[in-house]
């Protein structure tokens, strides 16, 4: 391409050279004719067929350029004068004057060289896409046999021993109950000093006048004069009476009863209320029940708060009410929700009140109406929740709450921490309702289901 462009480039200014060669002698015939002198091209091809010819004389080369010399200027024969003039002129004169003038050679033109076009960018072309070549497949290389490391010894895990109903009555076997049997280990024979003395033990126990006398009866009328002399016979006799009290007759807890199967419970303050509800819903759960539960406590936050804990511990749900709101509306809610939802259980927990507040005692038969309401024959159950620790004051309590809430089953708890245990003597004996749970330690699965043989067996045991 680029040696194109030269040539291209060369023949223009070569043309244009020979352009003002031609142009230059144009004008130099034409002052040439101006002046009377003969035009260079003919005197050049004179010349040129003069030194073609064969070499001459000088006189006859003078001869010869005269006539043409004439035959230019337009000279005619019959002039002699002027031929003689011009004769009489030397001839190198003439070739002198009328010789033109040296040709000025023009300096060729030089140009200077054209700037390099940009070459224009070729647009890349894209590259083909390699195919990838299938990989080698390596060959696996035999693993090396690690060395068996030596198995951890197994982590020694700690398993606590479930407490048993005995070891969580020891203090209230530790009451009237280990105070009787001492006054049977120290005499052999029964006399009336001795049943004075089981007469003292029974009244001054937290079971209750009325259930005190009825068991010390019950000793007189087992006694005969034969068996005065057997101490055997009144831990028997009193074994016996206790456990007729405790067996209450009743419906048994039965859930299938009732679907949704509503539960009540109820208390005074600081009975462990909450925390009963807590553990039920839990040994509910593992049971495989759907359990909901309602927080109709409205009137402490931290009650509210407490219940959702043991909701999120338990695995089950739960309705709340706003602070201040009516308890009655949120069980109306929950046990609405429970029909819709097909929930096996549901558990309301109630605000703590003393059995002495009248206005709150009646709220509470407000909540039992509602809870009808939204289904009927609900509550099946109402609990009422007595603290063992405060001994005959539970029989108060009951006394109340039994007129506005017409409960159907009792829950005794904190039975481990107290030698007042005895009260659900009494609290039975007067009430002539079950106890349905027991609570003998924090756990969840230390509220146990009541038993009135278990009980009695680990109350009134050898070692008493």
């Amino acid at each position: 391409m680029e040696s194109v462009f030269s040539i291209v480039l060369f023949s223009a200014v070569l043309v244009g050279f020979l352009a003002l060669i031609v142009r230059f002698l144009q004008v130099q015939k034409r002052r040439r004719r101006e002046l009377g002198a003969p035009p260079e091209p003919e005197t050049r091809k004179k010349k040129a067929t003069q030194s073609s010819r064969p070499t001459r004389s000088r006189p006859a080369r003078r001869r010869m350029e005269k006539e043409k010399y004439e035959e230019d200027e337009g000279i005619e024969d019959g002039e002699p004068g002027e031929l003689e003039e011009s004769e009489e002129k030397p001839v190198a004169a003439v070739l002198v004057e009328h010789e033109p003038s040296p040709i000025p050679v023009p300096r060729p033109l030089i140009s200077a060289d054209p700037e390099p076009k940009p070459a224009a960018k070729a647009e890349p072309k894209p590259a083909a896409k390699a195919e990838p070549k299938p990989a080698a497949k390596a060959e696996p290389k035999p693993a090396a046999k690690a060395e068996p490391e030596p198995a951890p010894e197994p982590a020694v895990v700690v398993v606590e021993k479930e407490k048993t109903l005995r070891e969580g009555l020891e203090k209230t076997r530790g009451g009237f109950i280990s105070r009787i049997g001492k006054l049977f280990s120290l005499k052999k024979e029964i006399d009336d000093d001795l049943l004075g003395e089981l007469e003292e033990a029974l009244f001054t126990a937290d079971i209750g006048p009325l259930t005190a006398n009825k068991l010390f009866e019950a000793v007189r009328v087992k006694l005969s004069r034969k068996q005065l002399g057997d101490p055997d016979v009144v831990w028997k006799a009193l074994r016996e009476m206790s456990l007729e009290i405790l067996n209450v007759p009743s419906q048994k807890l039965d859930f299938s009863r009732a679907r949704p199967f509503v539960i009540l419970v109820a208390g005074v303050n600081g009975v462990g209320k909450t925390t009963t509800i807590g553990k039920l819903a839990s040994q509910y759960r593992s049971q495989g029940k759907r359990v909901l539960l309602a927080a109709a406590d409205t009137f402490r936050a931290a009650a509210i708060d407490q219940l959702a804990v043991w909701a999120e511990r338990a695995g089950c749900e739960i309705v709340r009410g706003t602070e201040g709101a009516d308890p009655s509306s949120v069980v109306f809610d929950a046990v609405r929700k429970a029909r819709e939802e097909d929930y096996d259980i549901v558990i309301a927990d109630t605000a703590g009140r003393l059995h002495t507040q009248v206005g709150l005692m009646e709220e509470l038969g407000k909540v039992r109406r509602t809870a009808a309401k939204a289904f009927e024959g609900a509550p099946h159950e109402s609990f009422l929740v007595l603290d063992a620790t405060t001994g005959q004051n539970a029989l108060a309590q009951a006394d109340m709450f039994m007129k506005t809430l017409d409960f159907t089953g009792i829950v005794i708890t904190k039975l481990d921490g107290t030698a007042k245990g005895g009260i659900i003597l009494g609290v039975c004996d007067r009430m002539q309702v079950p106890v349905r749970y027991i609570g003998i330690g924090e756990k969840i699965n230390d509220l146990r289901q009541f038993s009135a043989e278990g009980f009695v067996d680990a109350l009134f045991t050898s070692e008493s």
